[in-house]
């Protein structure tokens, strides 16, 4: 009788550990990008660093952009358990103003709504100064003069 129940503990047991849930989960080591304060042209890519913090592999089915100035570049490949992937993304410099835009990443992760993370840039362009030093200097001379 003691057999029966130990046998049949073991079974359990198993089943139980079997059974159990495979899933990928995405953890991102930052969810914005803070370009700061850079000049019009400067280099516009910054990278989104991930962990699949799941038992599963973890794909990557879509990134987009929530404006065509920002293009994102996903994984190609799935991301085993415990292993890092990036998610490129390169905004246009050449557009000067704030930047505040949203990237949207699909994906077969169970720890976020429906597979969704969303991910955001932020920071502002500014206009290239080209005048030179003897102009400005001039400038300011002139605007004393006005007064």
């Amino acid at each position: 009788m003691k057999n029966l129940f130990a046998l049949l503990f073991v079974s359990l047991l198993s089943l139980s550990t079997y059974a159990q849930e495979t899933s990928a989960k995405i953890e991102f080591k930052e969810d914005t990008v803070d370009y700061g304060k850079i000049e019009n042209g400067s280099n516009g890519v910054r990278t989104f660093t991930f962990t699949n913090t799941g038992n599963a592999p973890l794909v990557i089915t879509n990134v987009k952009s929530s404006c065509g100035c920002t293009v994102p570049k996903k994984p190609t490949a799935p991301i085993a358990p415990g292993e890092k992937g990036e998610i490129e993304v390169k905004y246009d410099t050449k557009r000067t103003g704030f930047i505040r835009k949203t990237i949207t990443v699909t994906s077969n992760a169970t720890n976020v709504k429906n597979g969704v993370s969303y991910l955001k840039i932020k920071g502002e362009i500014k206009k290239i100064d080209n005048s030179s030093i003897l102009e400005k200097k001039e400038e300011k001379t002139k605007s004393i003069m006005d007064q």
